[in-house]
């Protein structure tokens, strides 16, 4: 699969489990920002820099998915390699 392919799955998978995925531009808060996973107001984020090379948004989405529990989800094989990859990296 192509990297934009594999961050949509992480995309469509992350709002199947009601997490919202929202792609920010971190430059102009004039405060060290890192993108990563909130719950604001017991709603689940992943809050990703829009401006990271597309290979490290998956990395941080991933990441944010391999918190949660999918075992019992149908995932893409593809997508759910990369989740595990990932699940490791902090």
């Amino acid at each position: 699969m192509k990297s934009d392919e594999i961050f949509q799955g992480l995309k469509d998978l992350a709002e199947k489990m009601n997490i919202n995925v929202s792609l920010q531009n971190f430059r102009n808060t004039g405060i060290p920002v890192q993108s990563g996973f909130c719950k604001i107001k017991n709603k689940r984020h992943c809050i990703i820099d829009k401006n990271l090379r597309i290979h490290k948004k998956i990395q941080v989405l991933a990441g944010c998915l391999a918190k949660m529990p999918i075992d019992d989800i149908y995932i893409v094989p593809a997508i759910r390699d990369v989740i595990q990859r990932n699940s490791k990296i902090e």
